[in-house]
């Protein structure tokens, strides 16, 4: 998808000169967070306040921006954004909508999350009925607000002002301002001790350098009618923590915020499956979630000893300031936490002394097994429930260990939210079976079942049919299943880290095609075929070659000097030329030729009849010719991308293989899906590469548009992530050349391969004669 701002410039300076030149400021920023998509959405949400009417004030702002909030929280806001700016035009004037604008990014900033912002959002709606003359002041002061207030605080401090003061306009305008002593004595009362926005940063590093790998957090805000807010929680792989936290009877918030990222990231890490809560009460959850805390937790320490140091002053404080009327239960589901976890904790109550007995006999067997927090809490919540009677759910929510999530991550009725929780491919989600011969025989469901088959069972010895000799199912008709997973780290350009082991490459087997096919494309290029053939002659390799009169050389050439002699004898100056040189015409040279077959090859460009996969094949197969007539050894291997954790990878024509016509089937059968993650395609190319003998490798890479997959929104994290591959690739010796039919690819594929390591395609159709040219050019 490309979009265009010479489709949108006219509409746009047609409201208000004055535009222009924010425009193009503003399109170039845009064009460096957001994706084709959400440019599209930019542009046309600016067009929609344009024809509103309101001014180029309104219009400036939010192409300034926008920006700036898809950059904070994701572009997928920018309808909304729009949205709630029509709303407010016939409730408020259009400078107020342009304040609101102007003050998103703040407001993005310290928010962090999309839905927090949508939240907002709808405030502002709700205080332009209640509040209208109080709105534009609250917005001018939006830094300060939040900067001093969550979400929460600012909605209790906002609404209390519009109901107190709903018919006294000018104090309205004093309170909102932050004027009055009641706004400054509510900002005051509602204002926060830590704030998260302040601190995620720091956690994210906190829990990387913990376990090496990449957690994912999000600000929650329920506190809208009390302080207290939401429990943390653990949802769709995602940490949800409160948005502020106050100190904790002298423990600062920032240790709050610690421990609690660090209890959740460890139920991420070790519980690696989830209970089913079918049958289960809510105590029965509660003492299974107590055991499974205990259990996360001590293997955790067991990594990381200093973390025990981190959760234990929050039980110990809890412990200080239990209240008397607390319900029996709860009070001993809370020192049995305490007590698992601090060894020198002394209790007095059997049922806790109990608890810490039977988890350490257990776990000193057991310590990985999600299994054993089931049985072992079923154990304990009965012989609890003999000793009291079992409290209500509302009752059960008072256990306040403050750090600790509700423990909705353990329990799932079934394994499809777990799948569901992380992005997953379809392909990955299946199950091999392994079946002895009689159960493959007799219970085949769907010979034609695919690689997407829900279940593929798997024979572990061939077999043979009875009226064929020596060829088994499998050569005839088998698929090939797939390669072991290869991982590969990401750049993350933001942090300026590599993400370890954060993609999977898997080896597939291409599907064939006609070999037909790839040989007709010699006789439709015929007239390109015959300037290749000049090429392949001059390119050819000529062995060793004799330079005659040399100063120095390697042996004597005798026929000069004879001559020199002559010369000598004669009186004459003698030449000095009498020696012979051998020099070695070889092409140390291997090559690799890596093509993009993402879903976009299979449409066609730039008015060419021909669809992009297509004119890719015709390419490879004139290639391939040429290059098999010079002699150098090449491969040929294409890939596209299902998410990082598919990334799949297709070998047509490898170093040690001839371009036969098994290599010409798998061309023919090429086809265009799913995405373009460009960098882990060219460092598993290049691991191929590297393995090659001779001195000189080239990477071809053929693509028709910019890196991009499913699960990355922003635009520039793949970009600099392939060319974080290109340096790496260089580093070993790979060189890397991009041949790109994007014509507007200037913008971003030199950062990625450099001002002079790539070629853009302006006529698509000429892809079959550019791709050779471009391969002689660099191989001279």
């Amino acid at each position: 998808m490309t979009v265009r701002l010479e489709d949108y410039r006219e509409t746009l300076v047609a409201a208000d000169p004055r535009i222009a030149e924010t425009l193009e400021a503003s399109f170039a920023e845009a064009s460096r967070v957001m994706s084709p998509r959400g440019l599209h959405n930019y542009l046309e949400g600016a067009r929609a306040l344009a024809e509103l009417g309101r001014g180029a004030d309104l219009v400036i702002c939010y192409l300034e921006a926008m920006p700036a909030v898809a950059k904070e929280v994701g572009e997928d806001v920018l309808t909304e954004v729009v949205t709630a700016a029509m709303k407010l035009s016939s409730m408020v004037s259009g400078q107020v909508i342009a304040l609101l604008l102007a003050g998103l990014p703040t407001a993005a900033r310290r928010l962090g999350d999309p839905e927090l912002l949508r939240q907002f959002l709808n405030l502002v709606h709700q205080l332009s009925a209640k509040a209208p003359r109080g709105l534009r002041p609250m917005l001018e002061n939006l830094d300060e607000l939040f900067s001093k207030l969550t979400l929460g605080g600012f909605r209790r401090w906002a609404l209390w002002g519009a109901q107190a003061h709903a018919r006294d306009f000018e104090q309205q305008r004093a309170y909102f301002g932050l004027q009055s002593a009641d706004s400054q004595a509510m900002l005051q009362q509602e204002r926060r001790g830590t704030l998260l926005v302040d601190n995620q940063r720091k956690l994210n590093f906190y829990l990387r350098a913990l376990w090496a790998r990449d957690f994912f957090m999000r600000p929650t805000s329920g506190d809208f009618e009390t302080r207290e807010g939401y429990k943390p929680f653990i949802e769709q792989r995602v940490i949800h923590l409160p948005d502020a936290y106050d100190d904790y009877h002298g423990l600062p918030g920032k240790d709050l915020y610690r421990a609690a990222a660090a209890h959740a990231a460890a139920h991420l890490v070790h519980t690696i499956e989830p209970l089913s809560p079918e049958m289960l009460n809510p105590a029965q959850m509660a003492v299974i979630g107590l055991i499974e805390d205990a259990r996360v937790e001590a293997l955790a320490i067991d990594e990381f000893p200093g973390l025990q140091r981190l959760w234990l002053p929050f039980h110990r404080a809890r412990a200080a300031e239990r209240e008397a009327e607390l319900d029996p239960v709860v009070e001993r589901l809370e020192r049995a936490a305490h007590a698992l976890l601090d060894p020198e904790y002394a209790d007095d109550d059997p049922w806790v002394q109990q608890v810490r007995e039977i988890f350490h006999y257990h776990f000193a067997d057991r310590p990985r097994d999600v299994g054993l927090s089931w049985e072992l809490g079923m154990e304990l919540h009965n012989s609890l429930a003999q000793r009291y009677p079992m409290p209500s759910a509302r009752v059960l929510q008072r256990m306040a260990v403050p750090y600790r999530d509700d423990n909705r991550y353990l329990f799932a009725s079934d394994e499809e939210e777990w799948l569901e929780a992380e992005y997953i491919p379809a392909s990955h989600r299946q199950v091999r079976r392994q079946v002895n011969l009689m159960e493959f025989v007799n219970e085949v469901d769907c010979e034609l079942a695919g690689d997407d088959a829900q279940e593929v069972w798997v024979l572990g010895t061939e077999l043979f049919p009875y009226e064929d000799f020596g060829v088994s199912y499998n050569e005839m008709e088998g698929v090939e299943p797939a390669s072991p997973p290869f991982h590969y780290p990401e750049w993350d350009y933001q942090v300026q880290l590599n993400r370890p082991d954060w993609v999977t490459v898997v080896e597939r087997r291409p599907k064939r095609g006609d070999p037909e096919v790839m040989d007709q494309v010699l006789k439709d290029y015929r007239p390109v075929a015959s300037r290749l053939r000049y090429l392949v002659d001059a390119l050819q390799p000529q062995g060793v070659i004799r330079e005659r009169r040399q100063e120095d050389g390697d042996e004597l050439d005798i026929d000069a000097a004879v001559r020199s002699m002559v010369d000598l004898r004669l009186g004459m100056s003698p030449d000095p030329r009498i020696n012979t040189r051998y020099i070695r015409k070889t092409r140390d040279l291997s090559v690799l030729l890596l093509l993009d077959l993402s879903e976009s090859t299979n449409d066609a460009m730039g008015g060419s009849e021909k669809t992009v996969i297509e004119l890719t094949r015709e390419a490879t197969s004139l290639l391939g010719w040429a290059i098999n007539g010079i002699g150098d050894p090449f491969a040929v291997h294409g890939f596209s991308s299902d998410g990082r954790h598919d990334v799949q990878y297709y070998r047509f024509k490898d170093f040690h293989q001839p371009w036969s016509e098994e290599a010409k089937s798998r061309l023919a059968g090429m086809r265009g899906q799913y995405s373009t993650r460009m960098g882990a395609a060219m460092r598993h190319a290049g691991a191929h590469l590297v393995r090659q003998p001779q001195r000189r490798k080239l990477l071809l890479i053929v693509t028709d548009g910019e890196p991009h997959d499913v699960d990355v929104r922003d635009p520039q994290y793949l970009r600099h992530d392939a060319r974080k591959a290109a340096e790496e690739l260089s580093a070993r010796g790979v060189t890397s050349y991009c041949l790109t039919l994007d014509r507007d690819a200037d913008a971003y594929v030199s950062r990625i391969f450099g001002a002079s390591g790539y070629s853009v395609v302006e006529h698509v159709e000429r892809l079959p004669e550019r791709l050779p040219a471009v391969f002689a050019q660099l191989t001279r």
